[in-house]
Protein backbone atom coordinates (compact mmCIF):
# COMPACT_ATOMS: atom_id res chain seq x y z
CA UNK A 1 0.00 0.00 0.00
CA UNK A 2 1.37 3.53 -0.60
CA UNK A 3 2.08 5.64 1.87
CA UNK A 4 0.54 8.99 2.01
CA UNK A 5 2.70 11.98 1.11
CA UNK A 6 1.76 15.42 3.46
CA UNK A 7 0.90 18.11 0.89
CA UNK A 8 3.39 20.21 -0.63
CA UNK A 9 3.42 23.79 1.09
CA UNK A 10 3.73 26.71 -1.86
CA UNK A 11 4.45 29.94 -0.77
CA UNK A 12 1.05 31.94 0.44
CA UNK A 13 -0.24 28.42 1.67
CA UNK A 14 -0.24 26.45 4.85
CA UNK A 15 2.08 26.90 7.39
CA UNK A 16 3.48 30.82 7.37
CA UNK A 17 6.20 29.98 10.21
CA UNK A 18 7.12 26.88 8.04
CA UNK A 19 7.58 28.74 5.02
CA UNK A 20 10.20 31.07 7.03
CA UNK A 21 11.97 27.74 8.63
CA UNK A 22 12.58 26.58 5.71
CA UNK A 23 13.46 30.08 3.77
CA UNK A 24 16.07 30.49 6.74
CA UNK A 25 17.43 27.13 6.63
CA UNK A 26 17.99 27.53 2.82
CA UNK A 27 19.86 31.40 3.02
CA UNK A 28 21.86 32.10 6.35
CA UNK A 29 20.87 34.81 8.30
CA UNK A 30 17.30 35.73 6.97
CA UNK A 31 15.54 34.45 10.02
CA UNK A 32 17.48 37.49 11.64
CA UNK A 33 16.57 39.89 9.36
CA UNK A 34 12.87 38.87 9.23
CA UNK A 35 13.18 38.96 13.23
CA UNK A 36 14.64 42.71 13.38
CA UNK A 37 11.84 43.66 10.57
CA UNK A 38 8.87 42.85 13.07
CA UNK A 39 11.02 43.34 16.53
CA UNK A 40 11.70 47.01 15.45
CA UNK A 41 7.44 47.62 13.68
CA UNK A 42 6.60 46.27 17.30
CA UNK A 43 8.60 48.94 19.28
CA UNK A 44 8.00 51.48 16.83
CA UNK A 45 3.85 50.47 17.26
CA UNK A 46 3.58 49.50 20.20
CA UNK A 47 5.88 51.53 22.13
CA UNK A 48 7.91 48.37 23.81
CA UNK A 49 11.39 48.79 24.73
CA UNK A 50 14.02 47.18 23.02
CA UNK A 51 15.15 45.56 25.77
CA UNK A 52 12.35 43.46 26.78
CA UNK A 53 11.68 42.34 23.00
CA UNK A 54 15.35 40.59 23.72
CA UNK A 55 14.72 38.82 26.89
CA UNK A 56 12.36 36.94 29.24
CA UNK A 57 8.41 37.06 28.87
CA UNK A 58 8.39 39.13 26.22
CA UNK A 59 10.55 38.25 24.21
CA UNK A 60 9.51 38.46 20.34
CA UNK A 61 7.84 35.53 18.86
CA UNK A 62 9.98 35.77 15.67
CA UNK A 63 13.11 35.42 17.54
CA UNK A 64 12.41 32.42 19.92
CA UNK A 65 13.91 29.13 18.76
CA UNK A 66 16.68 31.01 17.27
CA UNK A 67 20.65 30.51 17.78
CA UNK A 68 22.15 32.80 20.19
CA UNK A 69 23.89 34.41 16.54
CA UNK A 70 21.25 35.12 15.17
CA UNK A 71 19.60 36.39 18.02
CA UNK A 72 22.83 38.85 18.46
CA UNK A 73 22.47 39.62 14.30
CA UNK A 74 18.69 41.14 14.87
CA UNK A 75 19.06 43.24 17.92
CA UNK A 76 22.38 44.72 16.27
CA UNK A 77 20.58 45.40 13.67
CA UNK A 78 17.31 46.71 15.41
CA UNK A 79 19.87 49.02 17.50
CA UNK A 80 21.59 50.48 14.42
CA UNK A 81 18.05 51.13 12.88
CA UNK A 82 16.49 52.76 15.75
CA UNK A 83 19.42 55.16 16.56
CA UNK A 84 19.48 56.46 12.71
CA UNK A 85 15.63 55.98 11.76
CA UNK A 86 15.33 59.54 10.77
CA UNK A 87 18.67 59.63 8.94
CA UNK A 88 17.10 56.35 6.99
CA UNK A 89 13.15 57.49 6.90
CA UNK A 90 14.98 60.41 5.19
CA UNK A 91 16.94 58.60 2.66
CA UNK A 92 13.96 56.16 1.44
CA UNK A 93 11.45 58.77 1.67
CA UNK A 94 13.72 60.40 -1.06
CA UNK A 95 13.91 57.01 -2.88
CA UNK A 96 10.26 55.95 -3.06
CA UNK A 97 8.62 59.53 -4.98
CA UNK A 98 5.33 58.14 -4.60
CA UNK A 99 5.90 56.97 -0.96
CA UNK A 100 5.50 53.97 0.79
CA UNK A 101 2.65 51.71 -0.72
CA UNK A 102 -0.15 51.12 1.36
CA UNK A 103 -1.30 47.67 3.16
CA UNK A 104 2.45 46.42 2.01
CA UNK A 105 2.54 44.73 5.18
CA UNK A 106 6.45 44.47 6.72
CA UNK A 107 7.34 46.75 3.73
CA UNK A 108 8.46 49.92 5.86
CA UNK A 109 10.77 47.19 8.32
CA UNK A 110 12.34 45.40 5.67
CA UNK A 111 13.44 48.74 3.59
CA UNK A 112 14.64 49.84 6.68
CA UNK A 113 17.09 47.61 8.30
CA UNK A 114 17.91 46.71 5.02
CA UNK A 115 19.11 50.06 5.23
CA UNK A 116 20.63 50.04 8.50
CA UNK A 117 23.25 47.13 7.08
CA UNK A 118 23.70 48.90 3.99
CA UNK A 119 24.72 52.32 6.03
CA UNK A 120 26.09 51.43 9.13
CA UNK A 121 26.45 47.67 9.34
CA UNK A 122 29.76 46.09 8.07
CA UNK A 123 26.90 43.62 5.93
CA UNK A 124 28.29 43.38 2.05
CA UNK A 125 25.67 45.47 0.14
CA UNK A 126 24.50 42.73 -2.14
CA UNK A 127 23.86 40.24 1.02
CA UNK A 128 21.48 42.82 2.63
CA UNK A 129 19.51 43.66 -0.38
CA UNK A 130 19.22 39.90 -1.33
CA UNK A 131 18.18 39.18 1.86
CA UNK A 132 15.73 42.07 2.12
CA UNK A 133 13.87 40.99 -0.93
CA UNK A 134 13.83 37.25 0.73
CA UNK A 135 12.41 38.57 3.32
CA UNK A 136 9.98 40.80 1.60
CA UNK A 137 8.96 37.57 -0.39
CA UNK A 138 8.13 35.77 2.90
CA UNK A 139 5.28 38.26 3.85
CA UNK A 140 2.34 37.85 2.15
CA UNK A 141 1.25 41.45 2.23
CA UNK A 142 4.82 42.44 0.81
CA UNK A 143 5.52 40.10 -1.65
CA UNK A 144 4.39 41.65 -4.17
CA UNK A 145 6.88 44.56 -3.71
CA UNK A 146 9.94 42.60 -3.59
CA UNK A 147 11.13 44.28 -7.04
CA UNK A 148 10.87 47.46 -5.51
CA UNK A 149 12.52 46.42 -2.59
CA UNK A 150 15.69 45.26 -4.81
CA UNK A 151 15.13 48.96 -6.67
CA UNK A 152 15.08 51.20 -3.35
CA UNK A 153 17.88 49.53 -1.48
CA UNK A 154 20.45 48.68 -4.86
CA UNK A 155 19.83 53.16 -5.87
CA UNK A 156 20.37 53.94 -1.82
CA UNK A 157 24.19 51.63 -1.81
CA UNK A 158 24.46 53.77 -5.09
CA UNK A 159 23.88 57.17 -3.46
CA UNK A 160 24.57 56.62 0.09
CA UNK A 161 26.82 59.65 0.49
CA UNK A 162 24.11 61.91 -1.20
CA UNK A 163 21.48 60.51 1.06
CA UNK A 164 22.48 60.40 4.55
CA UNK A 165 23.80 63.76 4.15
CA UNK A 166 22.73 66.00 7.20
CA UNK A 167 22.76 67.29 10.63
CA UNK A 168 22.17 64.67 13.93
CA UNK A 169 19.33 67.66 15.23
CA UNK A 170 17.39 67.74 12.30
CA UNK A 171 17.63 64.05 10.91
CA UNK A 172 17.70 61.50 14.12
CA UNK A 173 16.26 63.50 17.06
CA UNK A 174 12.53 63.63 16.97
CA UNK A 175 11.20 67.25 16.49
CA UNK A 176 9.84 67.95 20.32
CA UNK A 177 12.70 66.80 21.70
CA UNK A 178 15.27 68.83 19.29
CA UNK A 179 12.64 71.37 20.45
CA UNK A 180 13.29 70.76 23.82
CA UNK A 181 16.71 70.73 23.80
CA UNK A 182 17.51 73.80 21.63
CA UNK A 183 15.24 75.60 24.57
CA UNK A 184 17.24 73.95 27.49
CA UNK A 185 20.80 73.54 25.80
CA UNK A 186 20.93 76.20 23.20
CA UNK A 187 21.24 75.40 19.24
CA UNK A 188 25.65 74.11 19.90
CA UNK A 189 24.52 71.87 23.24
CA UNK A 190 21.34 69.92 21.50
CA UNK A 191 23.61 69.48 18.17
CA UNK A 192 26.28 68.42 20.50
CA UNK A 193 23.44 66.00 22.29
CA UNK A 194 21.83 64.66 19.50
CA UNK A 195 25.61 63.72 17.56
CA UNK A 196 26.72 62.01 20.66
CA UNK A 197 23.31 59.62 20.41
CA UNK A 198 25.10 58.82 17.12
CA UNK A 199 27.66 56.87 18.20
CA UNK A 200 27.75 53.17 19.84
CA UNK A 201 28.67 53.79 22.88
CA UNK A 202 30.74 50.03 24.51
CA UNK A 203 30.30 49.10 28.09
CA UNK A 204 30.89 50.71 31.33
CA UNK A 205 31.59 48.75 34.48
CA UNK A 206 32.01 49.57 38.39
CA UNK A 207 34.54 47.53 39.99
CA UNK A 208 34.67 46.11 43.78
CA UNK A 209 38.42 47.38 44.13
CA UNK A 210 41.61 48.19 41.84
CA UNK A 211 39.93 49.52 38.82
CA UNK A 212 43.25 49.71 37.20
CA UNK A 213 44.11 46.42 37.36
CA UNK A 214 40.80 45.50 35.60
CA UNK A 215 40.98 47.73 33.37
CA UNK A 216 44.29 46.23 32.37
CA UNK A 217 42.98 42.50 32.48
CA UNK A 218 39.63 43.47 30.26
CA UNK A 219 41.53 45.85 27.74
CA UNK A 220 39.86 49.58 28.90
CA UNK A 221 40.87 52.37 30.59
CA UNK A 222 39.86 54.24 33.83
CA UNK A 223 37.78 57.40 33.35
CA UNK A 224 38.55 60.15 35.25
CA UNK A 225 34.98 59.17 37.34
CA UNK A 226 36.34 55.74 38.61
CA UNK A 227 34.73 53.72 36.25
CA UNK A 228 36.05 51.10 33.70
CA UNK A 229 35.43 51.88 29.96
CA UNK A 230 36.02 48.92 27.90
CA UNK A 231 37.37 49.36 24.53
CA UNK A 232 36.05 46.15 22.76
CA UNK A 233 33.09 44.38 22.40
CA UNK A 234 32.81 40.96 23.98
CA UNK A 235 29.99 38.70 25.81
CA UNK A 236 29.52 39.92 28.92
CA UNK A 237 29.37 36.42 30.90
CA UNK A 238 32.78 35.53 29.06
CA UNK A 239 34.76 38.68 30.30
CA UNK A 240 37.07 38.02 33.39
CA UNK A 241 35.82 38.49 36.74
CA UNK A 242 32.39 38.39 35.77
CA UNK A 243 31.22 34.94 37.72
CA UNK A 244 33.58 36.15 40.30
CA UNK A 245 30.95 39.27 41.11
CA UNK A 246 34.33 41.52 40.36
CA UNK A 247 32.16 44.20 38.68
CA UNK A 248 29.11 44.98 37.35
CA UNK A 249 27.68 46.83 33.92
CA UNK A 250 26.45 50.59 34.91
CA UNK A 251 27.56 53.60 32.80
CA UNK A 252 29.81 55.74 34.43
CA UNK A 253 27.48 58.58 34.64
CA UNK A 254 25.13 56.07 36.57
CA UNK A 255 27.76 55.25 38.90
CA UNK A 256 27.67 58.79 39.85
CA UNK A 257 24.68 59.22 42.29
CA UNK A 258 25.55 56.42 44.64
CA UNK A 259 28.68 58.01 45.18
CA UNK A 260 27.73 61.20 45.88
CA UNK A 261 25.32 59.63 48.97
CA UNK A 262 28.60 58.85 50.56
CA UNK A 263 27.28 55.78 51.61
CA UNK A 264 29.55 54.47 55.28
CA UNK A 265 29.92 51.21 56.73
CA UNK A 266 27.00 50.34 59.10
CA UNK A 267 24.82 53.17 57.84
CA UNK A 268 21.22 52.28 57.27
CA UNK A 269 20.49 53.72 53.56
CA UNK A 270 17.13 53.09 51.57
CA UNK A 271 17.51 52.96 47.85
CA UNK A 272 14.41 53.60 46.07
CA UNK A 273 13.06 52.51 43.10
CA UNK A 274 16.25 50.24 43.16
CA UNK A 275 16.15 47.61 40.17
CA UNK A 276 17.86 46.64 38.64
CA UNK A 277 20.49 47.43 41.48
CA UNK A 278 23.69 49.00 39.88
CA UNK A 279 23.29 51.72 42.54
CA UNK A 280 22.13 49.26 45.22
CA UNK A 281 25.33 46.93 44.45
CA UNK A 282 27.63 50.71 44.97
CA UNK A 283 26.04 51.09 48.47
CA UNK A 284 26.24 47.71 49.62
CA UNK A 285 30.10 47.03 48.59
CA UNK A 286 30.48 50.46 50.34
CA UNK A 287 29.29 48.25 53.78
CA UNK A 288 26.22 50.17 54.61
CA UNK A 289 23.32 48.52 55.56
CA UNK A 290 21.06 48.82 52.83
CA UNK A 291 17.11 48.43 51.95
CA UNK A 292 16.03 47.30 48.22
CA UNK A 293 12.71 49.20 47.50
CA UNK A 294 11.07 48.34 44.52
CA UNK A 295 7.14 47.83 43.16
CA UNK A 296 8.33 45.27 40.75
CA UNK A 297 8.51 41.66 42.14
CA UNK A 298 10.50 40.84 38.56
CA UNK A 299 12.76 43.03 38.39
CA UNK A 300 14.24 42.57 42.38
CA UNK A 301 14.19 39.12 41.60
CA UNK A 302 16.84 40.47 38.74
CA UNK A 303 18.61 42.14 41.37
CA UNK A 304 18.57 39.41 43.90
CA UNK A 305 20.26 37.11 41.44
CA UNK A 306 22.64 39.85 40.76
CA UNK A 307 23.58 40.30 44.36
CA UNK A 308 24.05 36.30 44.42
CA UNK A 309 27.00 36.68 41.78
CA UNK A 310 28.18 39.84 43.39
CA UNK A 311 28.25 38.47 47.13
CA UNK A 312 26.85 41.29 48.79
CA UNK A 313 23.90 41.37 50.69
CA UNK A 314 20.39 43.96 50.82
CA UNK A 315 17.06 43.43 52.33
CA UNK A 316 15.15 43.23 49.33
CA UNK A 317 11.12 44.91 49.37
CA UNK A 318 8.42 44.67 47.21
CA UNK A 319 6.77 48.14 47.73
CA UNK A 320 5.78 51.44 46.21
CA UNK A 321 8.36 53.30 47.04
CA UNK A 322 5.92 56.34 47.39
CA UNK A 323 4.15 54.77 50.40
CA UNK A 324 7.19 52.63 52.32
CA UNK A 325 6.93 52.68 56.03
CA UNK A 326 10.14 52.40 56.93
CA UNK A 327 13.43 54.50 58.32
CA UNK A 328 14.11 56.44 59.46
CA UNK A 329 17.36 56.28 57.72
CA UNK A 330 20.76 57.79 57.52
CA UNK A 331 21.06 58.29 53.70
CA UNK A 332 18.04 57.95 50.88
CA UNK A 333 18.85 57.52 47.40
CA UNK A 334 16.10 58.21 44.69
CA UNK A 335 16.59 56.99 41.49
CA UNK A 336 13.14 58.40 39.77
CA UNK A 337 11.35 56.80 37.57
CA UNK A 338 11.79 59.21 33.96
CA UNK A 339 11.51 59.77 30.47
CA UNK A 340 15.12 57.91 30.01
CA UNK A 341 16.09 60.67 27.73
CA UNK A 342 19.32 60.50 28.43
CA UNK A 343 19.88 57.15 27.90
CA UNK A 344 19.03 57.44 23.94
CA UNK A 345 22.95 56.47 23.20
CA UNK A 346 22.47 53.23 24.52
CA UNK A 347 18.63 52.78 24.33
CA UNK A 348 18.00 54.87 20.80
CA UNK A 349 14.61 53.09 21.27
CA UNK A 350 13.37 55.91 23.82
CA UNK A 351 13.83 58.53 21.09
CA UNK A 352 10.84 56.84 19.14
CA UNK A 353 8.70 55.64 22.30
CA UNK A 354 8.84 58.31 24.01
CA UNK A 355 5.85 61.19 24.16
CA UNK A 356 5.82 64.72 25.58
CA UNK A 357 2.91 63.87 27.75
CA UNK A 358 5.31 61.21 29.48
CA UNK A 359 7.51 63.74 30.86
CA UNK A 360 4.35 65.43 33.02
CA UNK A 361 2.94 62.53 33.73
CA UNK A 362 6.79 60.98 35.55
CA UNK A 363 7.39 64.44 37.08
CA UNK A 364 4.32 64.14 39.01
CA UNK A 365 5.15 60.76 40.11
CA UNK A 366 8.71 62.10 41.13
CA UNK A 367 7.41 64.79 43.57
CA UNK A 368 5.57 62.33 45.11
CA UNK A 369 8.61 60.22 45.17
CA UNK A 370 10.69 63.13 46.71
CA UNK A 371 8.05 64.04 48.97
CA UNK A 372 8.30 60.53 50.97
CA UNK A 373 12.19 60.39 50.19
CA UNK A 374 12.55 63.48 52.57
CA UNK A 375 10.16 61.81 54.96
CA UNK A 376 12.18 58.49 55.28
CA UNK A 377 15.87 60.96 55.89
CA UNK A 378 15.80 61.38 59.15
CA UNK A 379 17.53 65.04 60.76
CA UNK A 380 21.26 65.25 59.83
CA UNK A 381 21.03 62.86 57.03
CA UNK A 382 21.48 63.08 53.55
CA UNK A 383 19.36 62.51 50.16
CA UNK A 384 20.34 62.02 46.81
CA UNK A 385 17.88 62.46 43.93
CA UNK A 386 18.76 61.31 40.58
CA UNK A 387 17.12 60.58 37.01
CA UNK A 388 18.54 59.41 33.51
CA UNK A 389 16.80 62.24 31.95
CA UNK A 390 17.90 65.31 30.04
CA UNK A 391 14.50 67.00 30.26
CA UNK A 392 14.87 69.96 33.46
CA UNK A 393 11.16 69.29 34.32
CA UNK A 394 12.90 65.81 36.12
CA UNK A 395 15.64 67.22 37.65
CA UNK A 396 16.56 71.58 38.05
CA UNK A 397 12.63 72.21 38.53
CA UNK A 398 11.63 69.04 40.75
CA UNK A 399 14.65 69.97 43.19
CA UNK A 400 13.90 73.61 43.40
CA UNK A 401 10.47 72.86 44.16
CA UNK A 402 11.39 70.65 46.91
CA UNK A 403 13.49 73.22 48.81
CA UNK A 404 10.17 75.41 48.50
CA UNK A 405 7.85 72.92 50.12
CA UNK A 406 10.41 72.00 52.68
CA UNK A 407 12.39 74.50 54.05
CA UNK A 408 14.67 71.67 56.36
CA UNK A 409 16.10 70.68 53.13
CA UNK A 410 19.20 72.14 51.88
CA UNK A 411 21.43 71.64 48.96
CA UNK A 412 24.76 70.20 49.68
CA UNK A 413 26.76 71.64 46.80
CA UNK A 414 28.68 68.40 44.81
CA UNK A 415 32.17 69.38 44.02
CA UNK A 416 34.17 68.51 40.79
CA UNK A 417 36.65 66.66 42.36
CA UNK A 418 33.61 64.26 43.42
CA UNK A 419 33.12 63.38 39.85
CA UNK A 420 36.42 63.14 38.65
CA UNK A 421 37.80 66.92 38.46
CA UNK A 422 34.68 67.14 35.52
CA UNK A 423 34.03 70.66 35.95
CA UNK A 424 31.30 70.38 33.19
CA UNK A 425 29.70 67.60 34.84
CA UNK A 426 28.13 70.53 38.02
CA UNK A 427 25.82 73.36 37.35
CA UNK A 428 25.86 76.47 38.96
CA UNK A 429 23.77 75.20 41.73
CA UNK A 430 26.13 72.68 42.54
CA UNK A 431 24.36 69.83 41.08
CA UNK A 432 25.30 67.02 38.46
CA UNK A 433 24.09 67.61 34.39
CA UNK A 434 25.85 65.14 32.48
CA UNK A 435 25.17 65.08 28.86
CA UNK A 436 25.76 62.55 26.32
CA UNK A 437 28.40 64.91 24.78
CA UNK A 438 30.30 65.31 27.67
CA UNK A 439 33.72 63.37 28.28
CA UNK A 440 34.96 63.98 24.59
CA UNK A 441 37.86 61.87 23.39
CA UNK A 442 39.42 61.71 19.59
CA UNK A 443 38.45 57.75 20.12
CA UNK A 444 34.57 57.54 19.82
CA UNK A 445 34.69 54.52 21.96
CA UNK A 446 35.92 56.24 24.49
CA UNK A 447 33.86 59.47 24.33
CA UNK A 448 30.40 60.49 25.86
CA UNK A 449 28.43 59.59 28.85
CA UNK A 450 24.95 59.04 29.71
CA UNK A 451 22.60 61.90 29.99
CA UNK A 452 21.91 62.22 34.39
CA UNK A 453 20.73 65.10 36.75
CA UNK A 454 21.70 64.26 40.46
CA UNK A 455 21.09 66.60 43.40
CA UNK A 456 22.51 66.18 46.84
CA UNK A 457 20.60 67.45 50.02
CA UNK A 458 20.88 67.81 53.85
CA UNK A 459 18.46 67.55 56.40
CA UNK A 460 18.54 69.17 59.34
CA UNK A 461 18.47 68.35 62.43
Amino acid sequence: MRRAQPPRTKFGQGSKAEAERLAAEAHPGLAARVAAAAVAADIIASGHALDDKFAGASLHSKLVGLEARDVALARSIVTVSLRRLGTIRHALARLLDKGAPRNAGQLEWILTIGAAQILYLDVPDHAAVDLAVRAARLDAKSAHYANLVNAVLRNLSRRRDELTAGDALDLDAPAWLASRWRKTYGEAGARAIAEAHRREPTLDLTVKSDAAGWAEKLGGVVLPTGSVRLTNRAPIIELEGYGAGEWWVQDAAAALPARLLGARAGERVADLCAAPGGKTAQLAAAGAVVTAIDRSAERLKRLSANFKRLGLDAEIVVADAKTYSGGPFDAVLVDAPCSATGTIRRHPDVAWTKKPGDITSLAALQEKLLDHAAELTRPGGRLVYCTCSLEPEEGERQIAALLRRNPDLTRSPIAPEEVGGLSALINSDGEVRALPSHLPNDDGRLAGLDGFFAARLFRQG
